[in-house]
């Protein structure tokens, strides 16, 4: 708790944007690694993730978009490797 005004100049980081940069990292991390496994599961997250940190006004706005895109590039693989081995989950 802050008993005094912050001096002029210095923004002041509230714990809703460490959240939100928090969110942002996440999301990127786990795109990332959807690519590889659980694709099903941690795309979906990456896109939840990566939308409430844009959201709440993430600071790190370009990780949270590549942490979108990678979410939504999991469902995408997931889809085609779907569809070319006619199953519902994918082997490699």
């Amino acid at each position: 708790m802050r008993l005094t005004a912050p001096a002029a100049g210095h923004a002041v980081t509230g714990p809703r944007t460490r959240d939100a940069d928090g969110m942002a990292v996440a999301s990127f991390i786990l795109g990332l690694l959807g690519l590889l496994v659980l694709n099903l599961f941690l795309g979906p997250v990456a896109v939840a993730l990566a939308a409430a940190a844009l959201w709440r006004g993430t600071a790190r706005r370009g990780r949270a978009w590549l942490g979108m895109a990678l979410g939504v590039a999991d469902l995408v693989v997931l889809a085609a490797t779907m569809q070319l081995s006619d199953t519902v989950s994918w082997n490699l």
